[in-house]
């Protein structure tokens, strides 16, 4: 056994390149394996904090492009286990121009509601006074105001694309949070401003729970209550809405796997050609092992082993990698990473799928090569 262990070890360090080339390829696709891992873990097994597991999103059934009522709100309100209710209205628009530094989200608002159905942005009182008594005021998240270069007072005028309005805004609040990259204004300066045929209407409806306990119930209740209505309605729990955008480009699920499987497959065919070169190369010296007495299973283990060892190598490796980045990029864009880290369970799949990619490989080349003739393989010049 302790031969056969020296000699593997040997093995590793006779083509010193071929081998570190060999756990760098594998290093990189349990890598890409980690990080796909770490995105299916944030889409859809990512715990909700706290204030996110409070809040249901309502909106039209069919699609957010559709609009519901106003007086949808009021009668949410009035259903047992619900707190508040706010309206949402994706602005869109534009501010200066599209570069991707002066794009951040816009919604109009009511301001009485936005810091109690999201407690967990801050704002100076003094600054969310200013914001609900002025109709022009806007109160923007801290990222925002870093990125685009924004402070208290400054105007700003947003060109309208989905409304056809221009609103001219005071930044009266800078709010900090999980998701301070968002920004609000009044919802009255909106709907006065608005021709009467576009008044009267929410794009989607945040409800706050007073208990998590009632976020299913809730939410069956008011779809519902409106499943008959011109504009039937689809709640949904805050974490399952910010999906649903993701999932308009198919089915994640599957794409995300489908990478890996295309990932972890591909790896073992230049894995598989690797060991089969390797083992084409010392085919004599395995004729020679034989001549020695060395039977078939301890030299078909050697092979394998040699193939493991790479494979584990490379697979711890991507595996730290992937943990490593993941992390980082987590906690330095904590608004657009959130959640977006290397689940512990990852750690041993990646190194099942580098210990598949090293059996898989050397199996076939090493069955061939051990059960070559004594003779055939002493003829064999590699």
């Amino acid at each position: 056994m302790l031969k056969l262990i020296s000699l593997t070890l040997k093995n590793l360090t006779r083509n010193r390149r071929r081998t570190v080339l060999t756990v760098l390829s594998v290093a990189v696709s349990l890598f890409l394996l980690g990080v796909l891992l770490s995105l299916y873990t944030a889409f859809y097994h990512r715990q909700a904090p706290d204030a996110q597991a409070l809040r249901l999103v309502t909106r039209h059934k069919v699609s957010l492009t559709q609009e519901m009522p106003l007086y949808y709100g009021s009668r949410i309100a009035a259903i047992d286990g619900v707190e508040n209710v706010i309206v949402l209205n994706w602005f869109g628009g534009t501010y200066k121009d599209n570069r991707p530094e002066n794009m951040f989200p816009r919604f109009a608002a009511e301001p009485d509601k936005i810091f109690d159905i999201y407690r967990e942005f801050k704002v100076p009182p003094e600054q969310l006074e200013a914001f609900k008594r002025d109709r022009q005021g806007i109160a923007i998240g801290s990222m925002v105001a870093e990125r685009v270069g924004l402070e208290l007072g400054d105007r700003i005028t947003l060109k309208g694309d989905i409304y056809p309005f221009d609103p001219e805004l005071v930044v009266r609040a800078i709010f900090e949070g999980p998701d301070d990259f968002n920004s609000f204004f009044h919802l009255d300066y909106l709907e006065e401003a608005l021709p009467e045929g576009r008044q009267g209407h929410a794009g989607t409806f945040t409800i706050r729970l007073r208990s998590t306990d009632d976020a299913a119930r809730v939410g069956r209740e008011v779809d519902e209550m409106f499943r008959n209505a011109p504009a039937p309605t689809k709640t949904e729990t805050e974490a399952a809405f910010a999906l649903s955008f993701v999932e308009q480009l198919g089915n994640i699920k599957v794409f995300l796997m489908s990478i890996a499987g295309a990932v972890v497959f591909t790896i073992m065919l230049v894995s598989a050609n690797t060991m089969a070169m390797t083992v084409r190369e010392r085919t004599a010296e395995i004729g020679v092992l034989k001549t020695l007495g060395f039977r078939a299973g301890p030299l078909l283990a050697m092979i394998l082993g040699e193939a493991l060892l790479i494979a584990l190598a490379g697979g711890m490796l991507g595996s730290a990698l992937a943990f490593g980045v993941t992390q980082a990029m987590a906690n330095v864009m904590v608004a657009f990473f959130a959640g977006f880290t290397m689940p512990l369970w990852g750690v041993p799949v990646c190194l099942a799928a580098a210990l598949a990619i090293g059996v898989g490989s050397a199996l076939v080349p090493a069955v061939l090569a051990v059960r070559t003739d004594i003779v055939s393989a002493l003829r064999h010049t590699g």
